[in-house]
């Protein structure tokens, strides 16, 4: 477990709508990795997730990040992996693999980096007793040989950032009250806001409510790849009652023969029945649906969509993985931008 001279565990963040304005807060790009903690505090040098899980061994290469932090220190940040100038947040997830010799292989092959957004202890002084302002300067003061996450005061470079941070897949904008202390476990004073996407998907099956009161509970969305297959990207639940209604008119009778493919069914029994065999009902590719998502994760996406509206002016055929991976531009955000805009 963690020191108990460590303010731990790490501050949160309250999911809302809009980004704060007016003075006193300063705005950060919200990085889409893991959590990790890096602290040396009575010898040795330790990484922990928001959860007090020890992570170092899963990501040796930091040792050498550790390196240049002084005795009984320890920052706040993120883990991330970025690839072709975006976050990477499935090799992430790949580093978590239980044999060494794997996690030494992929740590040559997709380094992951640390970039820190806050200060905590140094040489011993307790920093995280000050307010944010006065941490960002020391971190900026003290960490120069880190790399550390950029931040402002501007209300309009934090809305620059949630229109633009997507092309990097990074995750949204972090707010921070700038005259607080490092509050551990606490959410006051921390807020962020997500850029939500939308896209055009065909439904090609549906699932019945567990409760046996004939309801449809949740769709399977698919998209149509470069060979003409649908291949699932998510599922969808949690209609209006004018849209279930419809749902429940139409879909039952668009039922079709045979079972979803391998590329089109959910991602485990275990996952979607908790052990009973798996209830998706394939229907003909032929209603199309508009939902928001936030991000996607192994070509799913990877919370529930919220259904927007339906889509009966579009082709199904033109539901395709353009909806959601556009051609990259010269001009979109990398992270190598990011991280040099300071």
């Amino acid at each position: 477990m963690p020191p108990k001279n460590l303010p731990f565990p790490p501050m949160e963040a309250e999911l809302v709508d809009e980004l704060p304005s007016g003075d006193g807060w300063q705005y950060e790009p919200k990085w889409d990795g893991f959590r990790g903690v890096l602290e040396n505090l009575g010898g040795g040098l330790r990484l922990w997730s928001r959860n007090a899980r020890p992570l170092l061994r899963y990501f040796p290469e930091l040792e050498e990040v550790g390196s240049r932090l002084p005795p009984e220190s320890a920052l706040d940040g993120e883990i991330v992996i970025q690839q072709d100038g975006k976050l990477a947040f499935d090799a992430l997830q790949l580093r978590l693999h239980p044999a060494e010799s794997r996690i030494r292989k992929l740590s040559a092959e997709i380094p992951a980096e640390y970039i820190a957004f806050d200060l905590l202890v140094w040489k011993g002084e307790a920093v995280h007793q000050l307010p944010l302002e006065r941490r960002r300067r020391e971190l900026e003061r003290k960490a120069k040989k880190l790399t550390l996450s950029p931040v402002s005061r501007d209300p309009k470079q934090g809305g620059r950032w949630l229109k633009h941070l997507a092309e990097a897949s990074l995750d949204g904008v972090i707010a921070k009250r700038t005259n607080l202390p490092y509050l551990p476990g606490s959410r006051d004073g921390v807020v962020k806001v997500k850029p939500y996407k939308t896209a055009d998907c065909v439904i090609v099956g549906f699932r019945w409510s567990d409760k046996g009161d004939g309801r449809i509970s949740t769709l399977l969305l698919g998209l149509y790849d470069d060979e003409g297959e649908l291949d699932f990207v998510g599922h969808c639940s949690g209609f209006p009652a004018p849209v279930r209604r419809e749902l429940e008119e139409k879909l039952p009778r668009m039922v079709s023969k045979g079972k979803l493919s391998d590329k089109r069914i959910p991602g485990g029994q275990s996952r979607w029945s908790a052990g009973r065999e798996l209830d998706w009902n394939p229907v003909k590719p032929k209603l199309v649906v508009e939902v928001r998502y936030d991000k996607l994760e192994r070509n799913r996406f990877r919370h529930g969509t919220r259904f927007l509206r339906f889509r009966p002016d579009k082709d199904p055929k033109d539901c395709t993985w353009r909806e959601v991976r556009p051609p990259r531009r010269a001009r979109d955000l990398t992270v190598p931008k990011l991280l040099t805009a300071r």
